[in-house]
Order: C-alpha cells, then structure tokens, then sequence
C-alpha cells in the first residue's frame, strides 16, 4: 500500500473497510456470511451427524464492494456515480 500511496497509483485491497481505508476499492467476499455456513456445519458436527452424511452445499455468501472517494479524490480519480450507487459502502 506504501507503495502504491506514494507512486499515487490506484489499488485493489484484498480484504475489508480496513485495507479499504488505505486503497481505493476493495470487491471481495462478505466473510461474515460464508462464516455462517461454516458455523452452521460445524454445529451439525458436534450434534453427531457424520461429515460424510452432511450434504455438499454451495456457499450462499454475496460479495461486497467498497469505495474510498478520500482515496479516489486525492489521485484526481472520478468515480462513476453509477458505480457508487452499487457499492455497499462509500468512505467518504
């Protein structure tokens, strides 16, 4: 991110809000959903039913896709007002 910031070059974070912070956008998987399935597994689990009995399920989680306009602003990006209807959340 370092050196992104200081050849003044967009990025695209890896993960949440936090790395966000620090780049321009960050398009990624909601964690938080695809935990639920994964708690909701394990629960089976621990109730006695047998992992190979446990159905395959494809993972229902959504993707989030945040924007920084402090970031975009300070590298003279415009962010299309499109786009940022789409996102989840905006860093203003």
């Amino acid at each position: 991110m370092e050196m992104a910031r200081g050849n003044r070059l967009p990025s695209a974070c890896p993960q949440d809000r936090g790395w966000t912070e620090a780049g321009l956008v960050t398009y990624t998987e909601n964690y938080s959903a695809a935990m639920q399935g994964t708690g909701a597994t394990i629960v089976k689990v621990l109730r006695g039913t047998k992992p190979a009995d446990i159905p395959f399920e494809q993972p229902a989680s959504s993707f989030k896709l945040i924007i920084n306009t402090r970031t975009a602003k300070a590298l003279d990006i415009t962010v299309p007002p499109a786009l940022l209807a789409l996102a989840d959340e905006v860093i203003e």
